[in-house]
């Protein structure tokens, strides 16, 4: 049996090295390769998407696995071995499903779709990018057609394992029954961000952002960070962390590198002895998304974590933020109004973007839509929801990167995120008392061992409702969200001390 667990272990050591390779021409393509190299680019992520897709779904994976299980069986569940042998049946039964050769023309599509993306954004150009999405939407539709099942649910599946579209759904109309008051509160009490409208240098942001992420635990021998179109984390096993951010006139890129740090952490706590196997990383896109939020958000917007990092930001940005104090900066940060771009938007405005996108992506999945018809489709549910014109297609349709890689199903994962980081929160706030006093004092290793602690570290071991209520104690529930909503919205609408 340990020979047989040492070939499974080597072969799915080679098919992690090859994703990782992938994912490193991923990254390249985004951040280093000049523009030219996009075609031949493409054809080596398709190759080694294809490479890895074959190399898993091989009969000797599955011969291996069937040994192993009486292996399996005698060990405890909790076990990494077990963990190991349960999640990879789990994956190699569905990966089989899929031909390789599709798994090809998807990566290839996406590769060849993503410069073509970012230069119609910048020229909010949709009719360009058109073409690109059409051939994104019909492999998708032969991806789903491998599968039994509701259509939206086997995408959703690849992101929130076992999560269906009618949970979702359920989640989403009681968020959207509980925002919209909170938007009008927001919209009738409004919030002077005039300190925030001032421009601040480039290179003074990314001086911020090096001292926020020292603190917060960024170590150069193991991360780095660069710049990017649309942000975002990729990570090549616990050792090697890349974060990226983008740069505008406004502090969005500290917010924004904060999020992406948050994903960063994650991959970088799980448990060593995970990497190179399917368990070496975050178990799920919601669990992902509540680590990027809850460090975006419920540290980076909190007025302890401000009080710690305003000296520097005043000493920084003088001309800008000198006459500004803490609590009128704090107020700043966490206005709520509606705005066009998902990664900028407040907390409470935030899910109606991601509400949106997962209602037009179950419309393009069940072809209830053209495709040309999407700029329309978009500004409409954009004037329901948060009230406002869409002036062009990229402050609008064109805005995000995921439907240029191909990635229906993701969208939901950021509003889960935002749900999930409540419960995990209240379970963190309950552990260390003290942890707001920690911030002020520009102290994190507290929060970053205990989430090492009870979630980084299992990586894949559990399925993601598992691992949730191991970490929480209960299944996915919108209430502590809410009602960190609520009392944030009371806390801005009230008049100023």
């Amino acid at each position: 049996m340990n020979e047989k667990l040492d070939e499974l272990k080597k072969r799915l050591g080679e098919v992690t090295d090859l994703g990782h390779t992938g994912l490193l021409l991923e990254w390249d393509q985004q951040v280093l390769m000049p523009a030219g190299g996009s075609a031949l680019r493409s054809d080596a992520i398709a190759t080694l998407e294809r490479l890895a897709h074959e190399r898993f779904i091989a009969d000797e994976v599955g011969q291996l696995l069937e040994d192993l299980r009486p292996y399996e069986e005698s060990l405890e569940p909790d076990s990494d071995d077990a963990s190991l042998i349960r999640v990879t049946r789990r994956d190699w039964e569905k990966a089989r499903k899929v031909p390789a050769e599709l798994r090809g023309e998807i990566a290839h599509a996406a590769a060849t779709a993503m410069p073509v993306w970012a230069e119609a954004r910048q020229n909010s150009d949709f009719a360009a990018f058109l073409p690109h999405l059409q051939r994104n939407t019909e492999l998708k539709q032969r991806y789903i057609d491998c599968y039994d099942g509701e259509p939206y649910d086997i995408l959703l599946d690849d992101y929130e394992e076992g999560m269906k579209t009618s949970e979702v759904a359920e989640v989403f109309d009681e968020m959207k029954r509980e925002l919209v008051p909170l938007i009008e509160a927001a919209a009738a009490n409004p919030v002077d961000d005039s300190c925030l409208q001032a421009a601040f240098p480039r290179d003074k942001q990314l001086e911020v952002n090096h001292v926020v992420l020292e603190r917060f635990g960024y170590d150069e021998t193991y991360w780095r960070m660069d710049e990017i179109v649309h942000p975002a984390a990729f990570s090549f096993g616990t050792t090697d962390i890349r974060i990226t951010t983008r740069y505008g006139t406004d502090l969005e890129s500290l917010f924004s590198t904060m999020h992406e740090f948050g994903h960063g952490l994650y991959e970088r706590q799980v448990d060593p002895a995970l990497d190179r196997t399917p368990l070496g990383t975050g178990v799920s896109l919601g669990l992902h998304e509540s680590q990027s939020r809850m460090w975006e958000n419920l540290v980076g917007r909190s007025l302890p974590f401000l009080r710690w990092l305003y000296p520097k930001l005043q000493e920084t940005f003088s001309a800008q933020l000198g006459s500004v104090d803490v609590e009128e900066f704090y107020r700043a940060v966490n206005k709520i109004q509606p705005s066009f771009i998902r990664v900028d938007a407040d907390q409470v405005t935030y899910n109606m973007h991601v509400i949106l996108r997962f209602e037009l992506e179950q419309d393009i999945v069940l072809e209830r839509i053209a495709l040309k018809d999407l700029p329309e489709a978009w500004n409409a549910k954009m004037k329901e929801y948060l009230g406002i014109d869409v002036p062009d297609d990229r402050r609008g349709v064109l805005q995000d990167i995921h439907w240029s890689g191909g990635g229906f199903g993701y969208f939901p994962t950021y509003s889960l995120g935002n749900v999930i980081s409540l419960q995990i929160w209240e379970r963190v706030r309950e552990a260390i008392p003290d942890l707001y006093d920690q911030f002020e004092q520009g102290e994190f290793g507290a929060l970053r061992e205990w989430l090492g602690e009870n979630l980084h570290r299992l990586g894949r071991k559990y399925t993601p409702q598992e691992t949730l209520r191991r970490v929480t104690g209960s299944s996915l529930d919108a209430g502590p969200y809410l009602r960190y909503l609520q009392d944030k919205v009371g806390e801005l609408t009230a008049a100023p001390a």
